[in-house]
């Protein structure tokens, strides 16, 4: 489907648009909202759905907001698009993310919205990524007019499945979100909007910008901080009706069927093929008419409408054909499923272990021997291991992709299948079982399923991470003792996944995956004694299992003028003189100009990851990001380069924040910190 034939700028209402509506909360902080209602909502009030961001409305999520929020008021509903306290165009300081303030100020919102003359006294949240977070969140304080919400590439667990840590494992995104955080934040309120004050509103952000990096790295356990915001704590809260979906290539792949299982209010989960994008227009394809999803969601809880919502298969998800590893897919060959209940009763585990013998190291089914096999295998990988991994959040800025596996399991321990004589569907969330010793007080593994092809062409199924400090527990981790016996058992990420006979099934473990993890201080030497291996399989499908969605549309989207258009290069290669594998990221987003009113906006960030292949002491990350913003003679402009790099006791982090106007420099501050390591 072409562009031409999504858009849609005819609506059984009329719309008009609030730029910006202040809302004054309880502490006399104003926020600013963008307010897309029908022309006649004073008449015929509607529904409001709210969308709570720090990412600027002015200029950060303007095209996806023009995209969905026309489109759900020409269809009857009030859509606010909320600048949160310390960002775009709002009032105050912004702390730190999900924080108690953010969530009471959504709750102060919606109550502020029902009192409208416009509103007909129900409302929904939506929201992709930290807007998903968010609505889930104040869904479980039940502020009472939210009826039902739409969460989108989001998390119901902060530590185990955000951005910050992975299976106890430090994400390497956790300083690179940290950065980026420190950038967005950083850009002052529109003149336009705000007035005279907007420079005070600014030196104050500035003065008051919290550095992420040192707060997130000091939580190195599942502790009080890490259980705020995360829903999983008590599913039982959450009463409002909940839409989750995700994508395969997205990091917050899992959350849909953690909801869809353990919810007791109405839940449905959608995934797709996407990575981290709302579906109507995610990569890869093919994307579904999420807007029309979403509507009938909306007119069955905050409309009451009879159209069959609640009646839909709980749980639908786009099973994958195996495909050639590539670093990009703008399609992803395969057809939609459906389960009527989730968990499937029809989805059974197979159970594998891990052997060895004379002719190598083998993946056998449990049927043909009597329980998992006694290993005896040295695992000690290069800390260059994990260069195709890919980004753990895509969003279409180049070649992001898991790419050919080869190059990886060459430096981990692999275990081959025999050839499969049927297909294997695979849907749900592989697990594996570890037995195994350490030679150091940190250390930790990492395991994927990886589909092998007649070739030797090794694609990427599914993957997941243990640090070994955390076997026991994620919220009592303790350092471990050489020669003492670890054992452990964990999911890999959920996947929906068909393996065609002729193929084999490979389960890759390392015992580093850089620049994904950060690396463990001394390349461990870890011996494995046992692995095992379960897989869902679910059987054929058939024309009964299959589902489809309406084609993809959207509203007319953001009118603008393209000043430099957005560039992004990759780059891998080894420094000769120094052994060290380079891998350098420049994301140019591009600058444009709003054709309404005129205010250009621009960003780029460059991202450089290092390591030498033996020596995880030489792993840094430098990151710079810069943003400019500019209308007639008003030009400003901001730095956040952020640093870290690690002896075997410390992480040592570094950071600059500068500011301009008009080329005149009116702020800096340095940022200097060292954090204990502890368990990473």
């Amino acid at each position: 489907m072409n562009m031409s034939e999504q858009i849609q700028d005819q609506f059984p209402r009329s719309v008009r648009v609030i730029e910006h509506q202040i809302i004054v909360m309880p502490d006399g902080c104003e926020l600013s909202a963008r307010i897309w209602l029908p022309e006649d909502a004073s008449e015929s009030p509607v529904p409001v759905i709210l969308e709570h961001l720090p990412y600027r409305k002015r200029d950060g999520t303007i095209v996806r907001d023009c995209m969905n929020h026309p489109w759900f008021a020409g269809h009857g509903y009030a859509c606010i698009r909320v600048d949160m306290r310390g960002n775009g165009d709002s009032q105050g300081i912004m702390h730190d993310e999900y924080l108690e303030q953010e969530l009471q100020d959504a709750c102060d919102v919606i109550q502020w919205a029902t009192e409208q003359a416009w509103c007909s006294g129900t409302a929904g949240m939506m929201g992709i990524s930290w807007g998903g977070f968010n609505a889930l969140q104040v869904a479980a304080l039940q502020p009472p007019a939210l009826k039902a919400i739409i969460t989108v590439c989001s998390t119901a667990d902060r530590f185990a499945d955000d951005i910050h840590y992975k299976g106890g494992c430090l994400l390497g995104e956790n300083i690179g979100w940290a950065a980026n955080m420190l950038s967005y934040s950083s850009r002052p309120p529109d003149p336009a909007l705000v007035g005279e004050q907007w420079r005070k509103l600014w030196l104050e952000r500035l003065e008051n910008m919290p550095f992420l990096a040192t707060t997130w790295l000091n939580k190195q356990e599942r502790d009080d901080y890490w259980k705020h915001g995360s829903v999983c704590e008590d599913y039982s809260a959450i009463h409002a009706a909940v839409l989750s979906i995700g994508g395969w290539h997205d990091g917050y792949r899992n959350t849909i069927s953690h909801l869809v299982e353990n919810l007791d209010a109405p839940v449905k989960g959608i995934v797709g093929p996407w990575i981290h994008k709302y579906p109507h227009y995610a990569a890869p394809g093919p994307q579904i008419g999420f807007l029309q999803e979403s509507l009938r969601w909306w007119d069955k809880w905050l409309k009451n409408v009879d159209n069959g919502a609640e009646a839909l298969p709980d749980y639908r998800a786009y099973l994958m054909d195996s495909l050639a590893p590539a670093p990009w897919y703008d399609e992803r060959p395969g057809r939609w499923i459906a389960e009527d209940t989730w968990p499937s009763e029809r989805i059974v585990d197979k159970e594998y272990s891990a052997t060895q013998d004379d002719n190598g190291q083998h993946l056998l089914e449990h049927n043909s021997i009597k329980h998992a096999a006694e290993l005896d295998l040295l695992i000690s990988s290069a800390a260059n291991c994990g260069s195709q991994t890919g980004e753990y959040f895509p969003f279409t800025f180049g070649p992001e992709l898991p790419d050919d596996q080869r190059v990886d399991d060459a430096l981990s321990c692999c275990f081959d299948s025999d050839i499969l004589s049927s297909a294997h569907n695979i849907v749900g969330a592989p697990k594996v079982s570890l037995r195994c010793t350490a030679d150091q007080a940190l250390a930790q593994l990492v395991v994927r399923l990886c589909d092998v092809m007649p070739d030797g062409r090794s694609s990427l199924i599914s993957l997941g991470m243990i640090n070994l400090t955390h076997a026991s527990s994620h919220e009592f981790p303790k350092r471990l003792t050489a020669g003492d016996i670890i054992e452990t058992s964990f999911h890999l990420d959920q996947i929906a996944y068909q393996v065609p006979k002729g193929h084999r099934l490979r389960l890759s473990i390392s015992s580093s995956y850089w620049p994904f993890i950060w690396p463990s201080p001394v390349q461990a030497s870890i011996n494995l004694k046992q692995a095992s291996l379960q897989i869902p399989l679910r059987p054929e499908v058939s024309d009964g299992d299959e589902c489809e969605f309406e084609p993809a549309v959207m509203a007319p989207g953001w009118e603008h003028e393209v000043i430099r258009p957005a560039n992004s290069t990759r780059e891998r290669y080894v420094d000769e003189s120094t052994g060290l594998h380079k891998t350098r990221i420049f994301n140019d987003f591009g600058e444009n100009k709003d054709s309404d009113h005129q205010l250009v906006s621009g960003s780029s960030v460059l991202e450089e990851f290092e390591i030498h292949p033996d020596d995880p002491l030489s792993a840094s990350v430098n990151i710079r990001w810069e943003q400019h913003l500019s209308r007639d003679s008003w030009d400003v402009e901001t730095t956040a380069i952020v640093k870290m790099h690690a002896d075997e006791k410390w992480f040592y982090i570094t950071g600059l924040l500068s500011a301009s106007e008009n080329g005149q420099t009116v702020f800096e501050r340095d940022y200097d910190e060292k954090i204990q390591r502890r368990f990473v």
